[in-house]
């Protein structure tokens, strides 16, 4: 029998129970910031952990965002949701027989040589085992966990909640989109066979990166509810910490390109940059592993990345005015477009500085957090803006990959990085790419 917790009664009630932790937690914040409460912020925020960290599912997603992004929270909130995405709860072997047994028939296991019944990594969504199939190749073998369909619904009832607090406590961005850009991409997320397909389209838009590698995917030992990859040995990015500085440099460059080649040469972007989903070899290379949160974009979409930068570098506002029509913002008026350039200088800020330098070079501590809430405060006295759907993903793998590139101390020139990336841009020729890339998977 399974465990009353792993049931979709029991986990549908662990739900109504987070809800009102949330809801809670979120009345307590509001104290704090309207009625002068004293708030003990280490003991809230592992308040917070506490009532998350049983579940699988969006909300957990959310948090491991929030702790990825530097200065987004205070470094209370950052270190306890950080937590969330090493500490995932995994199905007992008693489960996983079954749920195997469900995807691959009872005699799922003459079909390994070995299976591991202590999973490797556990999500959100999901759990890993490592295996070695008939041929004597290493696997991983991606498991999702029972009743998801159902309770990811009951999870996004939930975020939408959680939304609704936070535009009350600030509605500088209206979340409307960005709930329904999550809602799509999370239901993508269960759909494995379309993570086979994304895995696919990388090692086509990769085929040319020797630094960067994508597992092929086992056809035979897939589901909609099963993938089954090549095993790909790695080391995690936090172990490089202590590598010399050019070493780190090395690996931020091969970091760089395995998430931007695909979007500025097929309009592709992995939205997950989190440090369970690559890892690195001894030469620096990486190693990409998950594939359920890609985002396709219009081919629009990139030319005004490219744009916003070409206006940032000659102050151009009414170049700056088309990019973010390009992005799909509507109704700015000059005003906002002048106050949103501060918070894109402040983010191309170092593409646009021609020499080596980190990231965070001369900026005090907490510096983006002071320039994310002055921005948002100015955007609310203007009636606040309505982020485009498309912008939800490609914001959070920016930020989520410069976080990374902030553990590393990486020292780059990241201007000519990115120029030599976009060197020769045509949105013509980006739309037969990803087209070309797209059928080549079963993706158009």
């Amino acid at each position: 029998m399974a465990d009353d917790g792993d049931s979709l009664g029991g986990r549908l009630g662990r739900y109504a129970r987070v809800g009102a932790s949330v809801g809670g937690l979120a009345a307590k914040l509001a104290g704090e910031r309207y009625l002068g409460w004293n708030l003990d912020r280490e003991k809230h925020a592992n308040d917070l952990r506490a009532a998350l960290g049983g579940l699988k599912g969006p909300l957990m997603k959310a948090a491991q965002l929030l702790a990825t992004i530097p200065d987004a929270l205070p470094p209370e909130y950052a270190r306890e949701l950080g937590q969330l995405q090493s500490n995932a709860p995994a199905m007992g072997w008693a489960f996983v027989r079954r749920r195997m047994a469900s995807e691959l028939g009872p005699d799922w296991q003459a079909r390994f040589q070995r299976f591991d019944k202590e999973a490797s990594f556990a999500a959100s969504l999901g759990q890993v085992h490592r295996a070695v199939l008939p041929d004597g190749s290493d696997a991983a073998v991606k498991l999702q966990y029972p009743d998801m369909a159902s309770a990811l619904e009951a999870d996004l009832n939930q975020l939408k909640v959680v939304f609704a607090i936070g535009q009350r406590f600030d509605p500088a961005i209206r979340t409307d989109e960005i709930h329904a850009e999550i809602t799509t991409r999370l239901r993508e997320e269960l759909d494995y066979r379309r993570e086979a397909k994304h895995a696919a389209l990388y090692r086509v838009m990769l085929r040319d990166e020797p630094n960067v590698h994508v597992p092929e995917v086992v056809a035979s030992h897939s589901t909609d509810r099963l993938l089954t990859m090549g095993w790909l040995a790695g080391e995690p990015l936090l172990n490089w910490k202590e590598k010399l500085q050019e070493d780190k440099d090395r690996l931020a460059v091969n970091m760089f390109r395995a998430w931007y080649v695909p979007f500025y040469h097929y309009g592709v972007i992995h939205g997950d940059p989190h440090l369970g989903n690559y890892t690195v070899r001894p030469d620096g290379s990486v190693n990409l592993m998950d594939f359920g949160c890609v985002r396709i974009f219009p081919p629009r979409f990139v030319r005004g990345s490219i744009e916003l930068y070409r206006a940032l570098m000659t102050d151009d506002q009414d170049r700056a005015a088309a990019a973010y029509e390009d992005w799909g913002f509507t109704g700015l008026t000059r005003d906002m477009i002048a106050v949103l350039n501060r918070w894109a200088a402040f983010l191309y800020g170092p593409l646009m500085d021609d020499r080596t330098r980190r990231l965070t070079e001369g900026m005090a501590e907490g510096f983006g957090r002071d320039m994310a809430q002055n921005v948002f405060g100015e955007l609310r006295k203007m009636g606040g803006v309505r982020p485009p759907r498309e912008f939800v993903f490609m914001d959070r793998a920016a930020i989520g990959l410069g976080a990374v590139f902030i553990h590393l101390r990486a020292s780059i020139n990241w201007h000519r990085l990115f120029e030599e990336l976009i060197d020769g841009f045509d949105v013509d020729a980006l739309t037969v790419r990803q087209n070309a890339a797209l059928g080549e998977v079963g993706l158009a």
